[in-house]
């Protein structure tokens, strides 16, 4: 995780522990590493680098059709037990989902996944890849996008 323009100490309930050159932080509660832009270069130009490539994934994202009515407004945003195949999904509400939801297709698949409002995983709730029914790859983590305007609320053990 990271955070930019602010200082690492806004990244509160994580415990982090600074690596002994102050480039990034470790947590318990993360796998992998925090970076803010209070700590030691390169990481401030490496945060403004990751900024950049956001808000262009971000805009690329927002303008992405749904070309299938099907993939609009799904379940009214209510999503729990959802096997989605690669595609644009977007929905005019909040997203929200208690139990696991399943990203199907393969290591080509892209998933495009776009709300005005925010997106609620309960505790507990995972994002699954799995092979669709040609048994090959699972999908890639880099070919998903959430196009997320609102806010982000993952609950305890939910990823």
């Amino acid at each position: 995780i990271g955070v930019s323009p602010i200082a690492a100490e806004a990244m509160t309930g994580f415990d982090l522990i600074a690596d002994t050159l102050n480039t990034f932080s470790t947590s318990a509660q993360v796998t992998g590493k925090a970076y803010a832009a209070s700590y030691v270069s390169p990481t401030p130009s490496k945060m403004t680098t990751a900024i950049s490539d956001m808000e262009t994934a971000y805009n690329d994202a927002a303008g992405r059709t749904t070309p299938d009515a099907k993939k609009v407004n799904l379940n009214a945003g209510l999503i729990s037990g959802t096997t989605f195949t690669a595609g644009v999904y977007k929905w005019g509400t909040d997203v929200m989902f208690s139990s696991d939801i399943y990203l199907s297709g393969d290591a080509n698949s892209i998933f495009i996944l776009q709300t005005s409002g925010n997106v609620v995983a309960g505790s507990g709730a995972k994002v699954i890849l799995q092979a669709d029914s040609s048994g090959g790859s699972t999908p890639l983590a880099s070919n998903i996008v959430w196009q997320v305007a609102g806010f982000l609320d993952a609950g305890t053990t939910s990823h």
